[in-house]
C-alpha cells in the first residue's frame, strides 16, 4: 500500500516542480525590476521638468510591478506549502489508517486555487511590463516604407 501512496503523491510533487519553475521566473523578473528601480532612483535626483515626470511615472509602474511580483511569489509559496501538506496527509492517511480524502481534496483544491491566482498576477505583471515598454511611434518611422 505504501507504494500506491508514493504513486499517488507523484502528481503533487510534479506540481511543486512547476511552482518552483514559476518562482524562478518571477524572482528573475523581480531582480530586473529592482535593478531598474535603482537606476530610476538615481535619475530622480538628477532630472527636472518633463524628464523628471517621466522618471516618476516609470517609478510608479516599477513599484506596482514589484508589488504584483511579490504577491505572486507569496501565493506560490503558499501553494507549494499546501502541496507539501497534501503529500504529508497522503502518507499520514496511509500510515495511520485514517480517512482523510476530503481533507486531502480540499488542500489540493486550495493549492490549485493559489497557483491560479499567482498565475493571474504573473499575467498582470507581464502586461504592466509590456505597457512600460511601449516604443514611441517616432522611433518606428511609420511614414517610411521599409
Amino acid at each position: 500500500m505504501i507504494a500506491q501512496t508514493i504513486q499517488l503523491a507523484l502528481a503533487p510533487v510534479f506540481m511543486l516542480v512547476a511552482i518552483g519553475n514559476i518562482m524562478n521566473i518571477l524572482s528573475t523578473r523581480l531582480g530586473r525590476v529592482v535593478d531598474r528601480s535603482r537606476v530610476l532612483q538615481q535619475l530622480h535626483a538628477e532630472t527636472s521638468g518633463v524628464e523628471h515626470d517621466a522618471v516618476v511615472r516609470e517609478m510608479r509602474m516599477v513599484a506596482r510591478r514589484i508589488r504584483i511580483i511579490s504577491q505572486a511569489i507569496l501565493l506560490l509559496v503558499a501553494s507549494g506549502l499546501t502541496v507539501g501538506i497534501v503529500v504529508a496527509l497522503l502518507f499520514v492517511e496511509e500510515l495511520a489508517d485514517l480517512d482523510l480524502q476530503l481533507v486531502v481534496a480540499g488542500a489540493f483544491t486550495i493549492a490549485i486555487g493559489l497557483l491560479m491566482i499567482a498565475l493571474v498576477l504573473f499575467i498582470r505583471e507581464t502586461r504592466q511590463a509590456t505597457e512600460a515598454l511601449q516604443i514611441p511611434e517616432t522611433y518606428l518611422e511609420l511614414e517610411r516604407k521599409l
